[in-house]
């Protein structure tokens, strides 16, 4: 029995997050050691995918990680990339932009870092930051926004043209969760070091956060380029939905290891 990968979709117009609730299992086994187990039993198959995937060096694969703060877009990349080859996976973390970075138009620093043939990169937060906050800070107006929307749609549909999937994931907390990891980081000393004072400023605007997503998503939700709305507040059933997610959409690509010219080549190495 398949996984029902299409009941994430955003849906795009249609997306309401009041019908999506953050602590859904209903799809993933109850137990955490099972949900674990199948993360990691789903990971070694996704492996096997993106070493064909680099030897052919014909498909390119891009997965966009957005989520407010503590959503788990680290813990995504640890658990589902676990068994990854390096040498055919990158995560591109994007920080605030640089002075270098500002001077540009502000995709110039996102298509710089778009995956290359054979390759699958994570993006760590991404050009949706520059709809994101800079709408719910007030530092675009409704115009710049409206334009941003356009540009963003008409870029990735111009990677997925010259042959990038592209799969966009929201990881969907609730306030109270993001609340309880936040408190886990003032708490515990191995965790203190994640604390980011600016956390708090951006959770006083969790309301206006929620509503720019929505708005977001429903509008970039486009077939060549899909959003994922992920029920992110169990680690592990978050994990088991997205490596269902990834894995669906790389078999599509049906990759297959390059046939070699054995022509020259000795029958036995002395």
């Amino acid at each position: 029995m398949s996984f029902p990968i299409h009941k994430y979709r955003a849906g795009g117009k249609k997306l309401d997050f009041k019908q999506r609730r953050p602590d859904d299992k209903s799809d993933v086994p109850q137990k955490k050691a099972d949900r674990r187990a199948e993360t990691e039993q789903l990971g070694q198959e996704l492996n096997s995918l993106q070493d064909i995937l680099y030897a052919e060096s014909k498909h390119r694969f891009l997965v966009v990680l957005q989520g407010m703060d503590t959503s788990g877009k680290d813990g995504t990349i640890r658990a589902v990339f676990r068994s990854a080859d390096p040498l055919g996976m990158r995560v591109q973390a994007f920080k605030a932009p640089s002075e270098e970075e500002k001077a540009r138009d502000y995709l110039w620093r996102v298509h710089q870092v778009v995956p290359k043939n054979g390759e699958i990169v994570i993006f760590n937060r991404s050009h949706y930051e520059d709809v994101l906050v800079t709408k719910v800070r007030g530092w675009i107006d409704e115009a710049e926004f409206e334009r941003r929307i356009h540009h963003i749609n008409d870029f990735e549909r111009m990677l997925a043209e010259t042959g990038t999937t592209v799969i966009k994931i929201f990881l969907h907390i609730s306030k109270e969760e993001q609340r309880e990891r936040l408190q886990a980081r003032l708490d515990e000393p191995d965790k203190n070091w994640k604390f980011n004072p600016g956390d708090l400023e951006d959770r006083k605007y969790w309301d206006d956060f929620m509503q720019t997503y929505q708005n977001v998503i429903a509008a970039t939700d486009k077939d060549h380029a899909p959003w994922y709305v992920v029920p992110a507040d169990s680690k592990s059933a978050r994990n088991v939905v997205i490596v269902n997610i990834l894995l669906e959409h790389l078999k599509k690509l049906n990759p297959a290891y390059p046939v070699v010219d054995k022509t020259n080549w000795p029958d036995k190495i002395e």
